[in-house]
């Protein structure tokens, strides 16, 4: 048997005798290489151009404001007079404000993230999260804590809205024959069968920004006929549990309607992706100044409606306090219209990030073509999807309280501290260090004791509950 000369020395001997021959077809294989690499370029850029979250990047300052607004005004605000019933006047307020405080640090933190690396920009909260923590760990900590808030959110909101649309029938027309939940819910979601085929962020600004003011509004009708009405005759401020055990489960469950109420984190990047941004002027200014006038708003609806819904009815107000003010009846009816409206334009900035995230699977992982008809089929499922699991569980209390800690205490309050720790490692002991490590305390604790109370209220209400009732 004859020895085989290795392919190394046949390569070198050709070279040898021919070398134009073999420069000639690296070159080749140079430009295929290269070609293909344009190629891949294109169809990526081609796949940008169609996702919901990279397709348009010419958003003004004031954008990024409403749709803060919109994302972080949930119904929720009418749960606060509630949520301070069960807190009491000390820590009903220590934790309104400090929630206010950390939220604001924590957003400003995400802002600054956003384009930390030159010519870079984090578009999703998961690409942030896998350069923080890697590219499977990153996936794999964010992307699940993102999904349960966002279609979460989706869930509790076709409720809410099918509820105040109940409401508002039902103050209108007193003689009319009562309609079931279910059908009001459905209603509610026969316009985001329409509305979820906006393309992008910028597509649903008009929406955005009616839901916006409307939350303003009954945030505004909610403290003002309040006020109106005084405080009530017998009013007490004592916790209505009788027993310690129960005074402990409505503080935890309260904590977590209170993390529910400051919950746009989420979508903040996603917000941020459709501002244009060059090296001399980063999207994060014209993004900050969106976020303050945000805050302030936020600020203007959910104090007011704490403190004085508590003030006037003490511990006998209601769980959505619209419930509670039952005359002038035209101004409650109004109220809960424009909760429905709002909650429209929520349910459209939550669920962007998801349609997002199905898309991206969909044509990159999967293969399929971008279309109308994917965009199409994806949407319409996605809120059949969640209308079913909305009218299945309608329990809205206790969903708040559960949902509010699981997964709004770590996208909110502690996980933009801990990617800040990873990434920019301040000095240990230093300011930044201490103020990271104090909100991710807080934050753990708010979300190891808002569930238990959430759960327990869940239980409650489903010892009465029949299904599609």
């Amino acid at each position: 048997m004859g020895t085989q000369e290795p392919v190394e020395n046949n390569y070198v001997k050709n070279a040898v005798k021919n070398p134009k021959k073999i420069s000639n077809g690296l070159l080749i294989e140079f430009a295929m290489l290269n070609e293909q690499t344009e190629e891949e370029i294109r169809r990526q850029k081609a796949i940008d151009d169609w996702l919901p979250i990279t397709s348009s990047r010419n958003a003004k300052w004031w954008y990024s404001a409403f749709h803060n607004v919109t994302a972080m005004v949930g119904a929720g605000v009418l749960s606060l007079p509630y949520a301070m019933s069960e807190l009491g006047w000390g820590p009903g307020v220590t934790v309104l404000v400090l929630s206010w405080i950390i939220t604001l640090y924590t957003l400003w933190q995400m802002v600054e993230m956003h384009e930390m690396v030159p010519g870079k920009r984090f578009d999703r909260y998961h690409e942030l999260g896998q350069y923080a923590f890697g590219e499977k760990l990153g996936l794999y900590i964010v992307v699940p804590q993102q999904l349960v808030v966002e279609i979460g959110v989706n869930i509790v909101y076709m409720v809410t809205g099918g509820k105040s649309l109940q409401k508002f029938h039902d103050t209108v027309c007193d003689s009319c024959k009562k309609i079931k939940l279910t059908y009001f819910i459905m209603i509610f979601a026969s316009v985001h069968f329409v509305l979820s085929h906006l393309p992008n962020f910028n597509s649903i600004s008009g929406v955005s920004l009616a839901a916006a003011v409307m939350s303003l509004s009954y945030s505004t009708i909610a403290w003002a006929a309040s006020a109106h009405k005084g405080v009530q005759e017998d009013v007490q401020y004592g916790y209505k549990a009788k027993t310690t055990a129960g005074t402990f489960f409505n503080f935890c469950s309260a904590l977590g309607d209170v993390a529910f109420a400051y919950a746009g984190h989420n979508v903040v990047l996603e917000i941020q992706a459709t501002i244009p941004s060059t090296p001399e002027k980063p999207s994060k200014g014209p993004m900050w100044k969106g976020v303050v006038v945000a805050y302030i708003v936020v600020a203007l609806c959910y104090f007011p409606v704490a403190l004085i819904g508590y003030w006037m009815f003490g511990n006998g107000v209601q769980d959505n306090i619209l419930i509670s003010l039952e005359k002038p009846k035209w101004l409650i009816a109004m109220a809960n219209l424009f909760v429905v409206i709002h909650v429209i334009g929520s349910y459209q900035i939550y669920a962007m990030p998801v349609f997002d995230m199905i898309e991206t699977v969909m044509v990159k992982k999967l293969n399929f073509k971008p279309s109308r008809m994917l965009r199409f089929v994806v949407r319409n499922l996605y809120v059949a999807f969640t209308m079913f699991i909305g009218i299945t569980f309608p329990f809205f209390g206790g969903l708040l309280g559960f949902f509010g800690g699981f997964a709004f205490a770590p996208t909110t309050y502690f996980l933009p501290c801990i990617m800040w720790l990873a990434i920019y490692k301040p000095r240990k002991f230093s300011l930044s260090w201490w103020t990271n490590w104090i909100c991710i305390v807080l934050g753990l604790l708010l979300m190891i004791l808002s569930p238990i109370g959430g759960l327990r209220t869940i239980i409650i209400d489903a010892k009465n509950y029949k299904f599609y009732s």
